[in-house]
């Protein structure tokens, strides 16, 4: 068994040390609810903001500049979901 001294690591070596707690089942429970519902409320409020700019869009009786903000607002939902699937 060789032994390696932590004063003086291998040439292009480096060690991290750490101590780490185990999940119990318990906190692992918690955190994906957690985890889940934070992903529900964001889809929600994405899905609402996308139906008050499409119901802006249809509207007989908005405004050019209404229509120009849900427009807007629109684009940017669509570029932030192109850019979260390709992840660049």
């Amino acid at each position: 068994m060789s032994t390696i001294d932590l004063n003086n690591p291998p040439p292009n070596h480096k060690f991290d040390v750490s101590i780490v707690r185990d999940e119990t089942d318990g906190e692992r429970r918690v955190r994906l609810f957690k985890d889940v519902a934070l992903f529900v409320v964001a889809l929600g409020f994405v899905v609402l903001v996308v139906w008050l700019c499409y119901s802006t869009l249809i509207a007989p009786a908005a405004t050019a500049e209404e229509k120009k903000w849900a427009m807007s607002v629109l684009s940017a939902a669509t570029g932030g979901i192109i850019g979260y699937l390709v992840r660049k």
